[in-house]
């Protein structure tokens, strides 16, 4: 018998982009004072997108729903790793980080992307 998720705080997909939030938060910490209105504000808010458009997700009562949301947070996955290559380019970090960042990134990609395939099975199964 499969167990059942009681919330999404549970899942591994939520987790994971959490904790890629956090890992942003701490990178964009050492940003130039200039940047912080700028590509400091923007990356943190791709990055906390994430986990609250998969926690939004999880909230809806229907699959199609939910896949739209969870459509959202892929999107700002990818809008967060140009931001990454950006802040690269500006060298506000280096290539260690960068790739520790895009790491992570990746992984929560993954994640994300066999989530939206499990809730376009389940609304196929619904139809």
């Amino acid at each position: 018998m499969q167990e059942t998720i009681k919330s999404y705080t549970e899942l591994e997909v939520w987790k994971q982009a959490r904790g890629l939030t956090k890992e942003i938060y701490q990178a964009t910490a050492a940003f130039p004072k200039e940047e912080i209105f700028g590509l400091v504000n923007q990356m943190r808010r791709s990055a906390v997108s994430i986990p609250s458009n998969i926690a939004e997700g999880c909230g809806r009562n229907y699959a199609k729903d939910s896949i739209q949301f969870f459509y959202i947070a892929r999107g700002s996955l990818y809008e967060l790793e140009t931001q990454l290559y950006v802040s690269f380019d500006l060298q506000y970090f280096d290539k260690n980080l960068l790739n520790k960042l895009l790491g992570q990134l990746q992984n929560s990609r993954k994640l994300l992307n066999g989530f939206i395939r499990y809730y376009q099975q389940l609304k196929d199964i619904k139809q």
